[in-house]
C-alpha cells in the first residue's frame, strides 16, 4: 500500500512537472538602422524563435532579403540592450542561406538574458563585416 502511494505521488509530481513546461516565442525584425553603428542597406530580415522551457531548447528560423551581397555569417549576440554591441552567444552559421533554421540548448544564464531582451540577431556581409542588419530579440506577447 505504501509503495503504491509513493508510485502514485511520483507519477503525479511527474505529470505536474510536464504540465508546467511552457514555450516562449521571440521575434526580431532586422534592419541596417538597428546595427551599431547603423548601416546603409536595403536589407531586412526576421528571426522567429521558440524556447521550450523544459528542455531549454531554442528553435529558430532566420530569413533575410536585399543584402549588399551574400551573407557571410549570422549570429545571436548578447547580453546587450538595443544600441550596444556584445559577443556571439550562438552562431547561426557561416554563409547562411535564407531561410536558416536550427536549434540549440541554452544555459540558465543565456535564458535569463534572452528573456530580459538582451539578445540580438544579426547578419554579416563582406561589405559590412560587423553586421549589415540587426534586430533585438523580443518576447512575443
Amino acid at each position: 500500500m505504501f509503495r503504491t502511494s509513493l508510485l502514485a505521488a511520483a507519477f503525479t509530481v511527474g505529470c505536474l512537472s510536464a504540465a508546467s513546461a511552457a514555450t516562449i516565442d521571440f521575434r526580431a525584425t532586422m534592419s541596417g538602422k538597428a546595427e551599431v553603428p547603423p548601416t546603409t542597406t536595403t536589407g531586412s530580415g526576421d528571426v522567429l524563435a521558440t524556447l521550450d522551457t523544459a528542455s531549454k531548447k531554442l528553435s529558430y528560423t532566420m530569413t533575410y532579403v536585399g543584402l549588399s551581397g551574400p551573407a557571410t555569417a549570422a549570429h545571436f549576440h548578447g547580453p546587450a540592450a538595443a544600441g550596444a554591441n556584445a559577443g556571439v552567444v550562438v552562431p547561426i552559421g557561416t554563409n547562411p542561406p535564407s531561410p536558416s533554421t536550427g536549434s540549440v540548448t541554452l544555459t540558465d544564464a543565456q535564458i535569463t538574458d534572452l528573456e530580459a531582451g538582451n539578445w540580438y540577431a544579426n547578419v554579416h556581409t563582406e561589405a559590412n563585416k560587423g553586421g549589415e542588419i540587426r534586430g533585438q530579440m523580443v518576447r512575443v506577447k
